[in-house]
């Protein structure tokens, strides 16, 4: 392969949507890939000076400033295996250092009071847990429970703590505590079994307890106000077929509405006295975040498969342009419906040029509750100039679509999610658009497991697969994985593996490995919490005692890389063992 387009496109220098202080709104903060690896930025407004805080091997991911801007915190893991402590370190350089003595753990939350109150979340062995540090005192944990649970935030007089949990068992759909700091409960929130709520933060109004809550008491994710001080709820019921999110104006009189709907996005400001939804001019595609100013503009992250993307604001200003070149520009997605066995189907195409039927690539997305959007896509971008199709299918277990269509996966663990797969697989060959010689299963994350799992259980409809951090061994992987992530299996199969092990076994891509026909490849990241190495190993012996060709890339880092070259040279060896093994090299 050449150094062309493609490889442009992933050195192309980035940046996120920037967070600011809340008492110093000129003071922001971001990341950026700029250095080659993506690391947490300071950026002071007023004399447009811009630092790059932190230079890790493996990268930094997590970072935000303390209300008032003089402190930057960032959390600092072990090459990339998420397991760490957080540190600080003043705004305009200087050493960093531990923010807390609490012991490594994985993060649960952080929330920084204008006092100085610090609140930490916790995970690990020791279940979940939220604990208080005032200035100068020693940390009090005020909760603690031996599942999921995560801190959700601090309202503004400090004296209200929203905690995310799953005490009932369920972590796919978790209910809310209010707690004060001396950890007494306040109120709790919680609609039944099957149905989530989730803390979006407090009102930004000084002695407003107001929390601002996820629900989806109707079949699709939704928004209330809620008071527990004294039990009073509001449900802000939109006029809109998606689903919808928000975050506060800084005054506290209106919300930052967040639509959702096939895959696109959208914006509008409510007003939370007169009822008005007033929709917020944006292009069509998608928005990577949205934050309101003090000034009562909008900043955003848009972004849509065409083009690169780009930080706006409602002024009409781009408010963070990134250093050298931008990337090259890709082709745009087309939408496909297709009527599946659990109902219609919405994929994304992307074509190359010509006429078809093309190789195709079927990327199929992670989470599983994550979606495919109309997004600007390095990956995607490589394949299509290499030739293929790409094909990205929400299938049922997806979000965007409806709480009915994000949980049928529970019936059946991947193997829902293939079936919807393989209805559209056999769409596009129809069509004419895929050759079915030349289809390619391909993901990462959850997105690997259902490729392990769909040349298994389908293996007469694949020519070669490529799966990056794959679950590929179900029980060991839960033997292995972070804890919060063992309690989002339990939900998901509804146990643990010695609870019931047949459901595990049906859903493990290892279960069906003596069918596999197809040329494998496996990336893998040797320090994975998620996706652990050893059970891939498992998968990869059995593939070696069965005689089945094969290949796996490792890398020394954890659930994929921040490092740009790095993750080059993953793209550069997926998209060459692809075209090997389809005669296309």
């Amino acid at each position: 392969m050449s150094d062309e387009r493609w490889k442009q496109r992933f050195r192309a220098a980035r940046v996120s949507l920037p967070g600011w202080a809340r008492e110093a709104p000129e003071r922001s903060v971001f990341r950026s890939n700029a250095s080659g690896t993506w690391e947490i930025y300071t950026w002071d407004r007023e004399t447009g000076e811009q630092r790059q805080a932190t230079s890790r091997p493996n990268g930094t991911l997590m970072g935000g400033l303390d209300p008032y801007g003089r402190e930057l915190w960032w959390f600092a893991d072990t090459d990339g295996d998420e397991f760490g402590v957080w540190m600080r370190q003043p705004f305009e350089g200087g050493e960093a250092v531990p923010a807390t003595p609490l012991e490594p753990s994985y993060p649960a939350g952080l929330a920084l009071g204008r006092s100085g109150r610090v609140l930490v979340g916790r995970s690990g062995r020791h279940g979940s847990s939220v604990h208080l540090i005032d200035p100068g005192g020693e940390p009090v944990t005020i909760y603690e429970h031996a599942e999921n649970a995560y801190l959700g935030g601090l309202s503004r007089d400090e004296e209200l703590i929203a905690v995310g949990h799953s005490e009932h068992g369920d972590s796919r759909h978790p209910a809310l505590k209010i707690l004060r700091p001396d950890g007494s409960v306040v109120a709790e929130l919680w609609d039944g079994p099957g149905k989530g709520v989730g803390p979006s933060g407090f009102s930004p109004v000084e002695g407003d307890p107001r929390l601002l809550v996820d629900h989806e008491r109707r079949g699709k994710e939704e928004l209330l106000l809620w008071n527990p001080l004294t039990g009073e709820e509001r449900e802000l019921v939109f006029d809109l077929p998606g689903e919808v999110g928000a975050s506060w104006f800084p005054d506290g009189r209106s919300l930052l509405v967040s639509h959702g709907y096939e895959a696109r996005d959208e914006l509008f400001r409510y007003d939370l006295e007169s009822g008005e939804l007033a929709r917020i001019d944006t292009p069509r595609g998608s928005v990577g975040g949205a934050t309101a100013r003090p000034d009562g503009t909008v900043e955003y992250g848009f972004t849509c498969a065409a083009e690169p993307p780009v930080i706006r604001s409602t002024t009409g200003a781009v408010v963070l342009t990134p250093p050298g070149e931008p990337a090259p520009p890709s082709v745009p997605v087309e939408d496909l419906w297709v009527e599946g066995p659990g109902g219609r189907i919405h994929a994304l195409v992307s074509r190359p040029e010509g006429e078809g039927p093309f190789p195709t690539v079927f990327d199929v997305h992670g989470g599983p509750t994550a979606q495919d959007v109309d997004a600007f896509n390095p990956g995607t971008a490589a394949w299509v100039d290499h030739g293929f199709a790409v094909v990205q299918v929400n299938y049922r277990g997806s979000t965007g679509y409806g709480s009915a269509w994000r949980d049928a996966l529970e019936e059946k663990v991947g193997l829902i999610e293939l079936e919807d797969v393989k209805a559209v697989r056999d769409e596009v060959v129809r069509t004419g658009l895929a050759d079915p010689e030349k289809l390619v299963l391909a993901g990462g994350s959850w997105g690997g497991y259902l490729t392990l799992l769909g040349i298994g259980t389908q293996p007469d409809d694949w020519s070669v697969a490529v799966a990056a951090v794959p679950v590929a061994d179900y029980v060991a992987a839960y033997e292995d994985e972070m804890e919060a992530l063992q309690a989002f299996d339990r939900s998901l199969f509804g146990g643990s593996p010695t609870e019931v092990p047949d459901k595990y076994r049906e859903s493990s891509p290892i279960t069906y490995v003596e069918s596999v026909k197809v040329p494998v490849l496996i990336l893998a990241g040797e320090n994975d919490p998620r996706c652990p190495i050893r059970q891939i190993d498992n998968y990869l012996a059995r593939l070696t005692e069965l005689g089945v060709p094969h290949d796996v890339y490792r890398y020394d880092a954890g659930h994929g890389s921040l490092v740009i070259e790095e993750r080059l040279k993953q793209v550069e060896a997926e998209i060459g063992f692809a075209m090997k093994s389809l005669g296309l090299a």
